[in-house]
């Protein structure tokens, strides 16, 4: 690896728009994206969440990248989280070991969990090697909107109606905490999260439902399109009071019969692999699964 070195710091705009087209070329090589929508709104938005970025140097060409999150975003302040990637053309020199040596060495003690989308073999045949332990795993499961959809129904004195932006985020922010409180990503989400979303082209407040029942909010179904083929069920959450109410199946088809509306052809969404309740719901609502997401997880002072 010779005149390989790895950085750690802020990133310049020039920096950010390489690592960018890296990440590009490597989820059109593997067919899958290497980064997380989070992992691209630090690249787009200047660090947001704040934590650490990596890059992998060979010569003045950036190779790879990673970011690390601070232990505060993860809820648990024994672990640190984070994602990496390697250009494809510089795959198979050390390159991935090196940095991920450098992550576990960056943790600073803290327990290092790292995702692997896909779970690629490559991905896993490093993981093993580095002294990682695969212990999570998200689906991501999709159908076609194209097969009918049965009609959204709400329990009673339930209203349904979409976000209003600028009104909306408090109450929205302090449901999702409750509805997402045991989730190590969604429920800690803060109002800079939120803001973050509502600057992207793809955010609509249209595709944002809200139950409501005696003027407040008790779930939500946030949908997102990716394109002309491609929507998303992006996040749905209900108020724990409402759980078996049947409200998040409602609003779930809301969303869903929404993408359809908008001529979208097919529809996605993440569960965890152990969230058996929700699996059946979407299993019930024919949605199947099609790729995992895997999250891997080193002790501190590990083995290699």
């Amino acid at each position: 690896m010779t005149g390989v070195r790895i950085t750690s710091g802020g990133l310049t705009t020039t920096q950010a728009g390489e690592i960018l087209a890296l990440v590009e070329a490597a989820r059109l090589a593997d067919g899958v994206a290497p980064l997380s929508e989070h992992g691209m709104l630090r690249l787009r938005y200047d660090g947001a969440g704040g934590g650490r970025d990596f890059t992998v140097m060979t010569g003045s060409e950036i190779a790879g990248y990673a970011y690390l999150d601070p232990p505060s975003a993860q809820g648990d302040e024994g672990e640190v989280t984070g994602e990496l990637v390697i250009h494809p053309d510089r795959r198979r020199h050390g390159l991935g070991r090196a940095l991920t040596g450098e992550l576990a060495a960056a943790a600073g003690g803290h327990v290092l969990r790292l995702w692997a989308h896909g779970d690629l073999p490559a991905a896993a045949a490093l993981a093993r090697t580095a002294g990682f332990e695969r212990f999570r795993a998200l689906w991501q499961m999709r159908r076609s909107l194209g097969e009918p959809l049965d009609q959204p129904a709400l329990p009673a004195g339930r209203a349904l109606r979409t976000f209003v932006p600028g009104q909306d985020e408090d109450e929205w922010l302090k449901l999702n905490g409750r509805a997402f409180a045991k989730h190590p990503e969604q429920g800690g989400w803060t109002r800079h999260d939120l803001d973050l979303r509502e600057r992207e082209p793809w955010f609509d407040p249209a595709g944002f439902f809200i139950a409501e029942r005696d003027g407040r909010m008790t779930g939500f179904h946030w949908t997102k399109v990716h394109g002309p083929d491609l929507g998303e069920v992006y996040v749905v959450g209900v108020d724990p009071d409402e759980q078996g109410s049947g409200l998040g199946r409602a609003l779930t088809l809301a969303g869903l019969r929404h993408l359809r509306d908008l001529g979208v052809g097919q529809a996605m969404l993440y569960v965890d692999e152990d969230n058996v309740p929700a699996i059946r719901l979407y299993e019930g609502l024919g949605f199947t699964r099609a790729t995992v997401d895997a999250m891997y997880r080193r002790a501190p002072h590990a083995d290699y």
